[in-house]
């Protein structure tokens, strides 16, 4: 008698995930995973219904998971997959567009240059949602003299903690319009947006370069001469005592700066991946003798002075993007980015917070200055005058978190505060003490949602 063939074994399922739509979440920095339920609304009635049965672990929109730490995740909540609202309508009469909040900075760029504009303000990444934007009022290498991303908008309709759709403004319903611009999602679920854009007539930045033997150098260069640029930004060698660095400025060229060749498509548009970073990198391999290697070579390759250099877009704002999954050099440990801002008074912490990170032996080769202009009335915006810095740095280096508790209270007692989208370890009484203004927003925050529904990890441990 025949036999039946043995039934094939299931798959062995992941312990860890209850049905097909919980998944484990990470920030950019992959330090503090969290479990969520994700759901991917594909109209504006699915996400006012799933608003109105969000349980009483809440709910959180998500763009690419580029916030640092945990800002997009809602550990055993609901997290929205926002990418069906990719919409992008471009007014050129006008010089604005409305984008869906799912569109991603690399989407709208590559509708946009070639049609002759680009966007306001871009973080270093393109991999960043309109809604993320919005979000974390990202800023960029503009911000000292053309401010931070929501500046830029005028317009955006917002899923509150009603269940109704809200139609913002500055100029309408401008408390629910300045809580939602850095709000990091808690006031509500941006679907749509319109912004300005900035006319270019090519798609190449006119750039000047300067190689600083020091920090002193640096930034003395930076205050006398960034006004008269649009873009700005220096890099840091981190490791070495001096701080010396490289700083690069620019603007959009002019199509007539280009040469014959490259006047045959001016608005040409194609940003590259060079490369991938390996699956698994061991944690060791990022230390102090190999990121000084970098540093070195990274700062000798630059000009000590080179003027008018055509770089493409991608080149000049998104260095980074050309790599994929580039968070994975720093190993299985993740990484932090540290970012904080203080007012000019407070420069001097700038070396006084390099200095500490060499002393702990936390290596960046990723260590970004820029200055910032004027503040937006958004409560929670970030941005404020002064010195901002950014650096990379392994996350299990012995010592740091001591350390960069030290910067916090000297930040704080500046007049400074820390980036909320970069964030995955300060303090709820840091943020009181440099949020002045966190109470005045908190209010506004349970006018737009009553019931609580809006919260994410960050949110839970800065009791935000």
């Amino acid at each position: 008698m025949a036999t039946k063939p043995a039934k094939k074994s299931a798959a062995p399922k992941n312990p860890l995930k209850r049905d097909d739509n919980e998944r484990l979440l990470t920030g950019w920095g992959r330090t503090a995973p969290s479990m969520a339920h994700v759901v991917k609304p594909g109209s504006i009635d699915e996400l006012r219904d799933l608003v109105a049965k969000a349980g009483e672990r809440g709910i959180l929109a998500r763009g690419l998971g580029r916030s640092y730490g945990d800002a997009a995740q809602a550990g055993g909540g609901t997290v929205l997959d926002m990418s069906a609202f990719d919409s992008i309508d471009l007014d050129t009469v006008h010089g604005t567009v409305t984008a869906g909040s799912g569109v991603s900075i690399d989407s709208l760029l590559k509708t946009l240059v070639p049609a002759g504009y680009f966007v306001p303000v871009t973080p270093g990444t393109r991999m960043v949602t309109v809604g993320g934007a919005i979000a974390a009022d990202v800023h960029g290498k503009n911000h000292h003299v053309e401010g931070s991303f929501g500046s830029h908008v005028h317009a955006l309709d917002l899923v509150t903690g009603h269940g109704r759709v809200e139609d913002l403004a500055p100029t309408r319903k401008a408390e629910h319009f300045w809580a939602t611009i850095g709000g990091m999602g808690l006031t509500g679920v941006v679907t749509k947006a319109t912004f300005d854009l900035i006319p270019i007539t090519s798609s190449l930045i006119s750039v000047n370069t300067v190689r600083c033997p020091d920090l002193d150098s640096v930034m003395a260069s930076m205050v006398e001469n960034d006004d008269t640029y649009r873009y700005s930004v220096a890099w840091i060698d981190s490791v070495s005592p001096s701080g010396r660095g490289v700083i690069t400025r620019g603007d959009h060229a002019p199509s007539a700066q280009l040469d014959a060749q490259q006047a045959l498509d001016p608005l040409a548009y194609e940003p590259k991946v060079v490369a991938t970073a390996p699956p698994f990198i061991p944690s060791g391999l990022l230390n102090k003798f190999t990121v000084r290697a970098f540093n070195e070579a990274w700062f000798r390759k630059a000009p000590k002075s080179r003027q008018g250099e055509l770089q493409p877009i991608g080149e000049f704002f998104h260095p980074l993007d050309g790599v994929q999954e580039w968070n994975r050099v720093y190993g299985p440990g993740g990484f932090i980015q540290y970012q904080f801002v203080v007012p000019d008074s407070a420069g001097y912490l700038i070396d006084y917070a390099l200095k500490r990170l060499r002393e702990v032996g936390a290596p960046s080769f990723l260590t970004v200055l820029k200055r910032f202009g004027a503040a937006n009335p958004a409560p929670l915006s970030f941005p404020q005058p002064g010195w901002t810095l950014a650096a990379d740095v392994p996350a299990r280096v012995d010592g740091l978190g001591a350390v960069l508790d030290e910067i916090d209270g000297l930040v704080a007692a500046s007049g400074g505060r820390l980036y909320f989208a970069k964030d995955s370890r300060q303090s709820p009484e840091m943020v009181a003490q440099t949020y002045p203004r966190l109470a005045e927003w908190q209010g506004v925050r349970d006018e737009m949602d009553p019931r609580g529904i809006f919260t994410s990890d960050l949110a839970r441990r800065l009791s935000l």
